[in-house]
């Protein structure tokens, strides 16, 4: 074999060695450090004073321990997972964020949506924002016992299922600590008020602990 046939092989070698060291830092530059927040009402501020939400919270959060990470709320009133899967690919090509947090089911529920329909609509969610460069906290929802026994347990069960299914990061339950006090709900009994905020925002931040050395870094 002559001299020259060995320069091009390492010539080669070093371009898929190059090629091989530059894959990490293409998805680093892809992901931006905004966290995106997908939710329902419940991340919305309804009924609250605008700025008083859990998500304002977290967002004040990230500015005082002069984190690089901004939050871009993308929660509307009354979604629902198939709204949320429907506007989920805009959102993810124009904010590129590195975080997505996904607060969405308990319309589904309301609506009496089927459980597969709703475990399909955010596994798919999960699955895009993965596919994207995002990690993903998947915010647990549980629906009163009035609903009936088995979907009541199927609806909760599909949380837990879905995070060890796709390996991500799970809240067990967003609502924990607020769900069985009424003097933390609005006048309709449903929603939050805004002494709840703090304890859904205390929930989501202790949910987002392995992410901490993370958030002290930009991407």
């Amino acid at each position: 074999m002559n001299q020259s046939w060995w320069s091009c092989k390492k010539r080669q070698l070093l371009s898929i060695g190059l090629f091989c060291l530059l894959i990490p830092f293409a998805t680093a530059i892809y992901a931006n450090p905004v966290i995106l927040v997908m939710g329902d009402s419940l991340s919305a501020e309804y009924g609250l004073p605008k700025g008083s939400g859990w998500v304002k919270q977290l967002e004040s959060q990230l500015q005082k321990q002069s984190s690089p990470w901004s939050v871009f709320n993308a929660s509307i009133s009354g979604e629902t997972t198939s709204g949320g899967l429907t506007r989920l690919p805009a959102l993810l090509e124009s904010k590129k964020p590195g975080i997505v947090l996904l607060e969405l089911g308990a319309n589904d529920a309301l609506r009496g949506l089927s459980i597969e329909q709703t475990q399909n609509n955010l596994q798919k969610m999960i699955v895009m924002s993965k596919q994207s460069g995002a990690k993903v906290l998947l915010l647990g929802m549980q629906i009163p016992p009035n609903y009936g026994q088995q979907y009541t347990r199927q609806f909760k069960d599909l949380y837990p299922r879905l995070a060890a299914q796709e390996g991500i990061e799970l809240l067990p339950f967003f609502m924990a600590g607020v769900a069985s006090n009424k003097e933390l709900f609005q006048a309709d009994n449903i929603h939050p008020n805004v002494t709840a905020q703090s304890i859904l925002f205390k929930n989501v931040w202790g949910a987002m602990a392995p992410y901490q050395t993370l958030l002290k870094q930009s991407q």
